[in-house]
């Protein structure tokens, strides 16, 4: 699932192209909008939510609406210009927007819903603290891991009520800088505000690039200490990677960590 700062990238790229412009032609191609007809809308501003995408859209017979979308495992918004080949299927496309300059796609979107813009609350109002947004609160994020000491800081990382933004490539990567097992409880983090800073750090830092490193390094393969690096050589100690589940039952997530770098919690 992308990251919060993939989702950033998104909201930046459909502001640059669609902010402040008139819609020409909608196409919401999911069933409950398939029949909504926005075009004439301004674009007033597109702006990320954690992981969530709100573009508000201006009509001036219909009203203000929010477009909510996600993207899910394999959703992607695309911004192309007019006559261009589209780069995937188009029956994966699930909301075409278009103004006289270009033609913005949202691919294989989980999440494509029209909103009255008073109602955007509903959507993304159970969210804690964005790691890249304006409304981000240190304390206000660390008062809500800590609520639930027992849990593991893997979980607790992903989830987006405590702070928005984590996925599962962070939540790896920041247990390993942080030399925390995934199923340490939170409660046993010597430094939860260290690790809450690092996580904002990770995120700030990849925001402004399409490769995700958190090693520095951008060649592949090189880009990762330790997500999807399963029985790969620790970089730093050439212990194999271990990948596990961890998770409700039916919501598993895959943990990976080096066992000589990141020393499992004592029961």
């Amino acid at each position: 699932m992308p990251e919060g700062d993939t989702v950033f990238r998104a909201a930046r790229l459909l502001e640059r192209h669609l902010g402040g412009r008139v819609l020409t032609r909608t196409d919401f191609r999911v069933p409950q909008h398939a029949t909504v007809d926005l075009a004439g809308a301004t674009v007033s501003s597109s702006v990320s939510r954690g992981k969530h995408l709100l573009t508000r859209l201006d009509h001036p017979a219909q009203g203000d609406w929010t477009l909510h979308t996600h993207l899910k495992m394999e959703g992607a918004w695309r911004v192309l210009d007019h006559g261009r080949r589209w780069p995937r299927p188009a029956h994966q496309a699930r909301v075409v927007l278009e103004t006289e300059q270009a033609v913005a796609v949202g691919f294989s979107l989980g999440i494509v819903e029209l909103v009255a813009r008073s109602a955007e609350p509903d959507v993304v109002g159970h969210l804690g603290p964005d790691l890249l947004g304006p409304d981000w609160d240190e304390d206000e994020a660390l008062r809500r891991l800590r609520e639930e000491p027992d849990r593991t800081v893997h979980e607790a990382l992903l989830d987006q009520t405590n702070l928005a933004g984590i996925g599962n490539m962070y939540d790896a990567e920041l247990c390993f800088t942080s030399g925390l097992h995934p199923r340490t409880p939170v409660g046993e983090v010597r430094d939860l505000r260290r690790l809450v800073r690092r996580a904002r750090q990770m995120l700030d830092l990849n925001k402004e690039r399409a490769v995700q490193s958190t090693t520095g390094d951008l060649r592949e393969r090189e880009r990762m200490w330790v997500y999807r690096r399963d029985q790969a050589p620790c970089r730093r100690c050439r212990t194999p990677i271990a990948v596990d589940q961890l998770g409700p039952a039916g919501r598993e997530r895959a943990i990976y960590w080096c066992p000589s770098c990141q020393p499992a919690p004592q029961v």
